[in-house]
């Protein structure tokens, strides 16, 4: 598909992030399994369902544009949940409390890739004055700014990092 509209942009960028959700979802799950601490576990299981919604309101703002939105597949988070398996899922820990630490690195790279990208999106959705897209996705951006904070805090004011050292 050529790219000549904001429009255009906009639909491609739904699909991509579509894809990035829908391919993060499963190892934040897992992530959520391998966390040690119980703060972070339950943060990523809410972090999964954030997600999911997510998904969902991608999915809803792509019937009102009739494109499906599986119409990409994203490279970025592709790479994003592999490092993830990497880092954490194959790796060898000899203390819990540093995988947990690796499993906040990997879980907010994947997040800031999608606050990036409901960013961008939420930008267009205004410039083309879609009101209704628009209100969705600061919806889902402002999910995903809480679940980033959250794990930052959990990092640094819950104990992960100072166990961690």
């Amino acid at each position: 598909m050529a790219l000549n509209t904001l429009h255009d942009v906009y639909h491609d960028q739904l699909q991509d992030l579509w894809s990035a959700n829908t391919q993060s979802l499963e190892i934040v799950g897992e992530l959520g399994r391998a966390a040690s601490d119980k703060a972070l576990s339950e943060a990523l299981i809410s972090g999964a369902n954030g997600i999911s919604e997510g998904i969902e309101a991608i999915a809803e703002i792509c019937n009102t544009h009739d494109i499906k939105p599986n119409g990409e597949h994203c490279k970025g988070m592709e790479g994003l949940v592999a490092e993830a398996k990497a880092h954490v899922l194959n790796a060898e820990f000899g203390d819990p409390a540093v995988r947990d630490a690796m499993i906040i690195t990997q879980y907010q790279r994947m997040v800031h890739y999608a606050l990036a990208g409901y960013g961008c999106l939420l930008a267009f959705a205004n410039r083309l004055e879609l009101d209704g897209d628009g209100a969705k996705l600061q919806q889902c951006l402002d999910n995903t700014f809480d679940g980033d904070r959250t794990m930052t805090d959990i990092a640094m004011n819950g104990g992960v990092n100072a166990e961690a050292a």
